[in-house]
Order: C-alpha cells, then sequence, then structure tokens
C-alpha cells in the first residue's frame, strides 16, 4: 500500500476543525505486558505528532478528549498518574507550543481537577495566549451532558436574570453557552482502537461531523495516520441535509 503523506492532502478541503477521542494506551501497554500508565506515557508521542501534522496541514482547531468526568472512577493510582502526566507533559511541551504558534486552550469542569494541575494548566494557556495558529484544546473532566446540563442551567438564570428572552433562544444561543463557543464545530472526529462510540463526547457539536473510526491503538497513532483520516473525509460528500444534486450547484 502506498504510503501517505503531506503532498496525499488536498490543502483546499482540510477540515477547520478536529476532534479526536484518543483511545487504546491501556491495551497497548497490556500488550506489552506493562502498566496502563506505560501506555499512557506513551500516547503523549502521539499526541506531539497529531498536533505537528494538524498545524502542517493548516487545520485551524485540535480538540482532545483527554480524560472525562467518567475517567474519575478508573483505580486510584492510575487517575493520580495521569494528572502526574498531564501536568509534566504541560511543562514540557510549553515552549514547543510556543515554537510552533500553537495556543492551548481547555474545556470542562477545569475546577475539579487537582489544584496543582489546574495551576499549571492555566499558567500555559496564559504562556501560549498570544499564539495565532493552530488552536489545541484539551477536553479534561469533560463530558458532553455535563456541557449541554450547565449550558441549559446558565440560559435558564440569564432568562430569570431578565438578560435573554426565552423566545429568541435557538441554536445559535444554545451554541453560545458551551465551553465551545469559541470555536467552529467539527468537520471530522477521529477515534482510534477500533471502538466505534462517541463517550459523551461533543454530542451537540458533532451533528454534522463525519466519523473516522481507526483500527490504530493511541500510542501506534503517528501523522501516517492522523493524514489517512483527512484522505478519507476528503473523499466524502457532506450535504447537512441536502441532496447531492444540490450540492454540487
Amino acid at each position: 500500500m502506498k504510503k501517505m503523506s503531506v503532498e496525499s492532502v488536498d490543502k483546499c478541503r482540510v477540515p477547520q476543525h478536529v476532534a479526536i477521542i484518543m483511545d487504546g494506551n491501556g491495551r497497548w501497554a497490556r500488550k506489552l505486558g506493562n502498566q496502563r500508565l506505560f501506555g499512557h506515557r506513551k500516547g503523549v508521542n502521539s499526541v506531539t505528532a497529531s498536533v505537528e501534522i494538524a498545524a502542517e496541514l493548516g487545520v485551524k482547531y485540535l480538540t482532545l478528549y483527554a480524560f472525562s468526568t467518567e475517567n474519575w472512577s478508573r483505580p486510584k493510582d492510575e487517575v493520580e498518574g495521569l494528572m502526574t502526566l498531564l501536568v509534566s507533559t504541560i511543562e514540557s511541551e510549553t515552549p514547543n507550543l510556543n515554537k510552533n504558534n500553537v495556543r492551548l486552550n481547555a474545556i470542562g469542569d477545569l475546577d475539579s481537577l487537582p489544584t496543582g494541575v489546574l495551576e499549571k494548566l492555566l499558567k500555559a494557556i496564559e504562556n501560549t495566549s498570544g499564539n495565532t495558529g493552530l488552536v489545541l484544546t484539551l477536553a479534561l473532566s469533560y463530558s458532553a451532558r455535563w456541557e449541554i446540563t450547565k449550558a441549559i442551567r446558565d440560559i435558564c438564570k440569564d432568562v430569570e436574570g431578565g438578560k435573554l428572552d426565552m423566545g429568541a433562544i435557538n441554536e445559535q444561543t444554545v451554541s453560545l453557552y458551551l465551553t465551545t463557543r469559541e470555536m467552529p464545530d467539527p468537520e471530522l472526529i477521529i477515534r482510534t482502537s477500533g471502538e466505534q462510540r462517541i463517550s459523551n463526547f461533543l454530542l451537540w457539536q458533532c451533528a454534522y461531523s463525519e466519523f473516522y473510526f481507526s483500527p490504530v491503538l493511541w500510542p501506534d497513532f503517528n501523522k501516517e495516520e492522523f493524514i489517512k483520516a483527512i484522505v478519507d473525509y476528503q473523499k466524502r460528500e457532506r450535504r447537512f441535509g441536502k441532496t447531492s444534486e444540490q450540492v454540487k450547484l
């Protein structure tokens, strides 16, 4: 099979926003006889590769599902290890983000993060805030149901306070109350490891997203695998409810 390269991609049809459900770290580690955290550490290399190739291809927004609200129920040692890994990765990668003009962002119930983790995260976000290239968003302690529930509460609060007319609420209004309000909806959502489910990720935003399910476990997801997903996306016809004939007009 011909190896995929940057030249395989039509630069005029690159999605603005790509979101990735990074799955398979634990299985990758177990296949090698190691603990799950070993897979999480190895997965950092795939994050770096994805950020680099996304920026090279001209993707404007890359959102990574790094830690869900459901992940808090995992074994204590794994959660603590993930938090430690998150802090060390943020600290070590911030210089590279600045070097490559990447702006760091985060969505989710960030207040539920350990104090030290949150402080390091906010510091990195501030240190990269002046960058104008790719926006890298980490979804941390995130779930779409949490996000939508919070949006409903905030909308109700503003209606009660007279800041919002209930009769004027529409889809655009709801979108403005979501954590992703400053970015477009993802045109492409990638999930690794062969699993084919969305796992409570960007439920509102993915209404018209294209999905690409890669059989590759996340630690093995490299630049070529990212390019494969983009090339597959570019073969699809995005109709948004219209017919093929209407789209071609």
